[in-house]
């Protein structure tokens, strides 16, 4: 196997290292950086639980390699809530709509709401909704998530 060294920057901090370079994003944030909220569901990237954001977009971890993240600012779920503990913007409004239940899906589904309104931006309702459509939830039906993302959007739960 060919190994690669990369170097990114994980939730602001700096991660070195040399890998195969078959190694999926989501396995090295998940084995190598010990950030275990990166769900890997089908590894397929049909369930949407594995998605991160990789410069600024959400990206589905288990169909990136990690050689090609190199240099890139990734963030995990794990790196959203503030370091006094505040919650996310999109945390809050999860937590606020009820829109969780297992947990499986919900980092991915985190991950892409915080993508699209990252720097305080404000997309409308439809252009949420439209994004969970790539994520798969077996718990809560959606309405949850589809209230939190409305109210993401500035519209009545």
């Amino acid at each position: 196997m060919s190994e690669h060294r990369i170097n990114v920057e994980v939730n602001g901090r700096q991660q070195h290292a040399t890998i195969e370079g078959r190694l999926t994003l989501g396995d090295f944030l998940r084995v190598n950086c010990g950030y275990t909220g990166v769900h890997l569901g089908c590894e397929h990237g049909v369930c949407g639980a594995c998605t991160v954001i990789v410069d600024g977009k959400a990206v589905r971890s288990c169909l990136m390699l990690a050689v090609q993240a190199d240099g890139a600012k990734i963030t995990t779920v794990e790196g959203l809530a503030s370091p006094d503990g505040a919650l996310h913007p999109v945390q809050q409004a999860m937590r606020d709509e009820h829109a969780l239940q297992c947990g499986f899906c919900t980092p991915g589904v985190v991950m892409t709401l915080a993508a699209l309104t990252q720097d305080g931006a404000r997309p409308s309702s439809e252009t949420l909704l439209d994004a969970m459509s790539g994520h798969i939830c077996r718990c809560t039906g959606y309405q949850g998530i589809r209230r939190a993302a409305r109210k993401l959007a500035g519209e009545n739960s």
